[in-house]
């Protein structure tokens, strides 16, 4: 619980459609198991105290059996708990797969932070605003070791895996101030690794952007990166060093000099910029290039990769560009 915190929430409020019929779910599978499981209680507790020592009881078999009863005190306690499984298989399900028109907001969490940053590059630490309305993907990734983002008001978490990107979305509907988490241990001040997220309506959000103050694009930001950190000396038209050109690759087929063919795709640029020298080594090149790995800030790594994916094939004579 970090200082702004009040007592723990043991039912917080929902702020999007999933949400709340997430709830619905949780409340109605109570009210089912409640349903199948106190009868017995009860009869077990009658039968105890019936037919305890002593009492003066009719203890002869019965000598009636029902097959029926038996095959639907099975099948009919299967069948109503089978709704549940695909209730929940259809929600779960949806929570995998966000629409395209879902705002991508970069999300990296690190011993005891988390840092978010909005499509136009403006950068908060422990705090994140939103608009409702508009569908909204966070794309996360630890810099360290293990963690995991938990939003409570959207019911959601996912885990923050070190050299791997894991995805949430969610749309919110209702504005206000709710807490976030890290809900998974990750040292010494995991219990203060939190903030609050702020769902805002469309036109206040875009106010809070602008007063956040303009900053690069991620795109704009990560050809900057590519420049600084010496990737257009060897992988720029002209350069002296015969290196594979970087303009158009992602999304493309790359030969491998054992003879594969992998896509480059997000996992593999950043196992390119990371670990060279592993066994990916593209066909007719020699392996020269420096290993990236504990030199590059993992946000500084993903506005990279971002500059990559649009860095688009130059047209005949002219140098190539990446798309905004």
């Amino acid at each position: 619980m970090t200082p702004n915190h009040a007592a723990l929430e043991l039912w917080p409020a929902a702020v999007s459609a999933t949400a709340s019929e997430t709830d619905l779910l949780i409340l109605a599978f109570t009210v089912l198991t409640l349903l199948l499981t106190v009868p017995v209680f009860v009869a077990i507790t009658y039968f105890a105290l019936r037919y305890r020592e002593g009492s003066e009881a009719d203890r002869q078999p019965s000598g009636i059996r029902s097959n029926l009863i038996e095959i639907s005190w099975m099948l009919i306690p299967f069948l109503l708990t089978l709704i549940f499984f695909v209730w929940g298989a259809r929600l779960y399900v949806a929570s995998r797969n966000p629409p395209p028109d879902a705002m991508v907001i970069e999300a990296i969490g690190r011993q005891w932070m988390w840092k978010f940053q909005h499509p136009t590059g403006q950068a908060e630490i422990n705090n994140l605003h939103l608009p409702i309305g508009q569908p909204i993907r966070l794309r996360i990734i630890s810099q360290d070791v293990i963690h995991a983002l938990y939003l409570p008001a959207v019911r959601l978490q996912v885990a923050a895996l070190p050299d791997r990107y894991t995805d949430l979305w969610f749309k919110a509907d209702k504005i206000g101030t709710y807490h976030l988490y890290c809900s998974e241990y990750c040292g010494t001040d995991h219990s203060v690794m939190g903030g609050e997220v702020t769902f805002m309506n469309p036109g206040d959000y875009q106010d809070w952007l602008t007063h956040a103050g303009a900053q690069q694009s991620k795109v704009a930001a990560g050809r900057t990166l590519y420049e600084a950190y010496g990737c257009a000396g060897c992988h720029d038209p002209g350069s002296a060093v015969k290196a594979p050109s970087l303009a158009g690759l992602y999304g493309n087929p790359v030969k491998l000099a054992d003879g594969r063919t992998v896509t480059a795709d997000e996992t593999w640029l950043r196992e390119k910029i990371l670990n060279p020298n592993g066994d990916r080594l593209a066909e007719g090149y020699k392996q020269v290039m420096p290993s990236f790995a504990g030199r590059i800030p993992e946000d500084e790594l993903g506005r990279l990769i971002d500059f990559l994916k649009s860095y688009t094939a130059p047209a005949s004579g002219k140098a190539a560009q990446a798309t905004p």
